[in-house]
């Protein structure tokens, strides 16, 4: 019998574009949708409805932004935590998007912490079937209404600056799972000095899952890289993949080639 596109299938095609264009413009328009879709107005307002129940969106006045969840309330008036956030936003959304693309479905992978690794958490798609081990509150929460992904968060001292634990019983959790994958969010990245982190504990808990994964791969944007900081994490010959954007110069990019890591741009 040949697919048949029923009208469940267009609908869960038609929720994932809209994710991944609001990850990718920070904004979508039910006018544009329904042109893009060949739909009417009113099924992309139900399909809006549908993703914001699900927690997946907020609808706004003729379209649609990417929600935030309530675990960011108490940083509604934080300058610091938000000029975290925005800072190449855009860029961090396409490295999730194209990261998420990575992950199979039965896969187990870890996240570190960090704002690019959220994208990623984001960008997961509807039916993953994954199962994610981390040490960051905010992707725990972001992903509790997801059905399709199961979720080890590790124990430890919340520390950092984004909501990371760390500590023994972190790196005790994090050694009893083996990943298919690890998504690492670095501070810097340099081809010689490796790995770093502007935290000790954070770099000790991002060292067990780098061990514990068979692929693993950075995501960082162009700001990051070249750049040292305090911890080494481990050395960049320990990496597979690097992912990150357009504005990675290929001066930035030519001594990780030369190291054998596969590069993505986006």
């Amino acid at each position: 019998m040949s697919d048949l596109l029923t009208p469940d299938n267009a609908a869960a095609i038609r929720a994932q574009t809209i994710i991944e264009k609001l990850l990718h413009k920070g904004t979508v328009s039910v006018e544009e949708l329904a042109a893009q879709f060949g739909v009417s107005v009113a099924t992309v307002r139900r399909d809006l409805v549908d993703l914001e129940q699900r927690g997946r969106l907020r609808r706004t006045h003729g379209g649609a932004v990417p929600v935030e969840p309530l675990l960011y309330e108490p940083f509604r008036y934080d300058s610091s935590f938000h000029e975290q956030i925005d800072r190449n936003l855009a860029e961090k959304r396409r490295i999730g998007l194209t990261a998420a693309a990575l992950i199979q479905p039965g896969e187990t992978i870890s996240l570190t912490a960090g704002t690019t690794t959220t994208q990623v958490t984001r960008s997961l798609r509807p039916g993953a079937n994954v199962t994610v081990v981390t040490n960051t509150v905010n992707v725990a929460m972001e992903l509790s209404q997801r059905d399709d992904v199961r979720v080890f968060v590790t124990g430890g001292f919340l520390t950092g600056g984004w909501f990371s634990l760390a500590g023994p019983a972190t790196a005790q959790a994090l050694s009893q799972f083996f990943v298919d994958k690890v998504f690492i969010g670095v501070n810097g990245i340099d081809a010689e000095r490796g790995l770093t982190s502007l935290h000790p504990e954070e770099a000790a808990v991002i060292q067990v899952m780098v061990r514990q994964a068979k692929r693993r791969i950075v995501v960082a944007d162009h700001t990051k890289l070249g750049v040292v900081t305090t911890s080494l994490i481990c050395p960049t010959t320990e990496v597979h993949q690097l992912i990150t954007d357009s504005g990675a110069t290929e001066a930035q990019l030519a001594p990780f080639r030369q190291l054998g890591i596969e590069v993505v741009q986006v």
